[in-house]
């Protein structure tokens, strides 16, 4: 069960309490832009990005019973989202910022469908939602990409 209170609270942040869910975020941007995930193989970020999502999904169904249903200490669905939203992100500051921004924005407010399917099951829910976030999250900064290069 350690290992799974581990996954599930990304080392501990989660005990932080209110800002958890964005300091994990913050953490995973910063591994990202220092290990310059940015420029790696998407075949790499895409196998990654779904073994941390099997992982804390198995994790968060794991503490669902002693923590209780989407807990704040968990918070590696932060860590799911935030690798959803880079995918296929080339290495900019810019880009990760709005990245970030637009996450939590989703992640927070939750609209267009975020809230549905964060009403799944346990651990399913408490990532589903994260990825869902992350996949409006990768459109906005895809957006910004696209205007980007029409003004370049």
């Amino acid at each position: 069960m350690k290992f799974h209170i581990l996954i599930a609270s990304v080392l501990g942040i989660g005990y932080v309490g209110k800002g958890g869910g964005t300091i994990a975020a913050l953490l995973y941007c910063i591994v990202w832009f220092v290990v310059d995930a940015g420029s790696a193989s998407t075949h790499w970020q895409v196998l990654i990005t779904m073994l941390i999502a099997i992982l804390g999904t198995w994790s968060a169904n794991e503490v669902d019973a002693i923590w209780g249903t989407d807990s704040s200490k968990v918070v590696v669905d932060e860590i799911v989202g935030m690798s959803v939203t880079l995918l296929f992100v080339p290495k900019n500051f810019w880009y990760l910022l709005v990245g970030l921004i637009a996450f939590r924005f989703f992640d927070i407010v939750k609209p267009l469908g975020v809230k549905k399917v964060e009403t799944l099951p346990k651990g399913w829910g408490v990532v589903a939602d994260d990825v869902l976030a992350g996949l409006y999250a990768l459109a906005v900064i895809h957006l910004c990409i696209l205007v980007a290069g029409n003004f370049s």
